[in-house]
This record gives structure tokens, C-alpha cells and sequence, in this order.
């Protein structure tokens, strides 16, 4: 078999075996097809099955003066599970990426928006138009409920459990959850579903999708990223903000609040708590709020 083959093979098996979401299958191949292309551009004949660490240094080291650390950590774990992978099926017998250490990064702190923030880009919407209907609902599902972009244009209507007060959401790995809605959210979704949506174009397969473009197909990650570019724009925020930052903000607020961190972990679906426990240190007041309520030195 040639690198087209094993890769495509590789995909094969992260969507059967490992059960991986469409986005993170497309990021572990495009980190293969980018060592594919190096190969054949330096005309290195090699196959997945007999190649070096040596020849992997090279193209880490050719490839580190185009991409910052963070991406170079990341493809060095996309090619990882590649040889992981070959081993598993018996291809080879070692991980020739074994020995080749990822630079070591800083942990960085997810932007928020205040409260203000966030109620001033969702009051610039336009309610005029009949996207505007939809992108407030959609802002206020992303805030309320701390959904990830692919999540929220994936929603379906069936997921939508009003009388329960819950959401289901199907994040990564195909993993479901099921999330609190607010009345408030509750409410913007119903409007838009029921005076904006109904009178759609709707296409066949996208029937039971909730959030949908002016031809009635589901709507794009890079559309609700520009959206939110727009309304950042329109009210002069000076911050580099995107659908995420909705989430980050969602986490932050509830712990600022005095949610606990399990509670946070579950609603935003991490498999590990430590994954949630960076937000302890986007608000140090409130540590030090904390610190001064539940410290027996500090009661009187």
C-alpha cells in the first residue's frame, strides 16, 4: 500500500474504532497529508512501514519555521496516533515519533467577555431581518448553555426538551450530554422557531436541524464566526472574539457566581476536570473571595 492508502485507512479506523468527530478526523489526516506532501516534494521515497526518526526530525524541523508551537505540538500528536495506529494493526512495530518530544507550552488563559459585553453584542443585532431572529437565538444558546460552534449548528430540533428544562448536545467523540436551558434562551429559540424558521425553504435532510441558512441547509462554522466578527465590529469591541469566547465566558461567569467546578465539567462536557480547572485562574478575585470566606484563619 502506498501513503493514499494507509492514510485513508487511518480515517477508516479514528471514525470506527475511536468514534471521533468529522473535525477531529479531518485535523489527524491533514497532520498525515502534510507529511505526504513534504516527502514528495523532497522526493524522499519512504513508506509509513520502513520510515526513520531521522527523516520525521527533518520535515518537525522544516515545518516548525512555518508554525507557532501550539501547531506544532499539534501536528506532532496527529502523526503519533498516525504510527500509533500502524502498530495497532500490526503494520510496524515501533512509533518512530517515540523519542521526539513536543515543545513544551504555556497553558493559556481563554478570553471572556464581561456580562456587558455580551449584552451589548446580542442588543446590536438587527430583529428586522429574519436572521436577526436567529442569530440572537443562536448567541443566546452559545452563552446559556456553553455550547462548542460545531454543537450549536448541529443542534437538532428532537434535541430540544422544553418541558425538562435540558438540551441534548452531542459534542466530541459523538459523546452526548445533556445541558440546562434558561426560560430566557428558551423563549429566543421559540420565537425564531416558530415566526422565522417554519416559513424556510427547508431542505429535506436538514428537516430536524434548528439553526438554518436563508436556503434551509444547516449553517457553517465560518458563518457564525462572522457573525459575531460583524456585531464585535458594529459595537467598536476591540477584542479578538469568536464563538468560543461565548463558551470560555459561560464557564468563567458560573464559576464567578459560585458554581462548583464538577458542575461547570459536566455542562461543558470535558472528559477531565483539569481541562475545567483552567478557569480557576481567569478571575483571581474570585480565589481571593474564596480564600477570605472559607479559610478558618480568616473567620472571625
Amino acid at each position: 500500500m502506498n501513503w493514499s492508502s494507509y492514510i485513508k485507512n487511518f480515517e477508516a479506523y479514528l471514525k470506527i474504532e475511536r468514534g471521533l468527530s468529522k473535525n477531529s478526523i479531518e485535523s489527524y489526516v491533514l497532520d498525515v497529508e502534510k507529511l505526504q506532501h513534504y516527502l514528495i516534494d523532497n522526493a524522499i521515497e519512504v513508506s509509513p512501514l520502513n520510515i526513520k526518526e531521522e527523516t520525521l526530525q527533518e520535515f518537525i524541523y522544516h515545518t516548525s519555521k512555518q508554525i507557532n508551537p501550539r501547531s506544532q505540538a499539534r501536528l506532532l500528536s496527529g502523526l503519533k496516533s498516525f504510527f500509533n495506529y500502524l502498530i495497532f494493526e500490526e503494520y510496524r512495530q515501533d512509533n518512530p515519533l517515540e523519542l521526539i518530544e513536543a515543545p513544551r507550552l504555556g497553558r493559556k488563559l481563554p478570553d471572556t467577555l464581561s456580562i456587558k459585553d455580551i449584552d451589548n453584542l446580542i442588543g446590536a443585532v438587527d430583529l428586522s431581518t429574519n436572521e436577526g431572529e436567529r442569530n440572537r437565538a443562536m448567541l443566546e444558546t452559545l452563552y446559556g448553555c456553553g455550547l462548542r460552534v460545531s454543537e450549536l449548528v448541529t443542534l437538532k430540533i428532537s434535541d430540544l426538551f422544553f418541558d425538562e428544562g435540558f438540551i441534548k448536545v452531542t459534542g466530541k467523540g459523538n459523546k452526548q450530554r445533556f445541558i440546562p436551558i434558561s426560560p430566557l434562551t428558551q423563549k429566543y429559540i421559540t420565537i425564531y422557531k416558530n415566526e422565522v424558521r417554519r416559513h424556510l425553504p427547508i431542505q429535506k435532510e436538514f428537516s430536524d436541524t434548528l439553526f438554518l441558512n436563508r436556503r434551509g441547509k444547516q449553517l457553517s462554522r465560518a458563518m457564525v464566526f462572522t457573525i459575531i466578527k460583524d456585531l464585535a465590529k458594529k459595537i467598536n469591541l476591540n477584542k479578538n472574539i469568536s464563538p468560543h469566547t461565548f463558551r470560555h465566558s459561560f464557564a468563567t461567569h458560573l464559576l464567578e457566581n459560585g458554581a462548583d467546578l464538577r458542575s461547570i465539567q459536566l455542562m461543558l462536557g470535558h472528559e477531565s476536570i483539569t481541562t475545567t480547572e483552567i478557569y480557576m485562574h481567569v478571575d483571581r478575585k474570585h480565589l481571593n473571595q474564596v480564600m477570605q470566606t472559607f479559610h478558618p484563619r480568616n473567620k472571625k
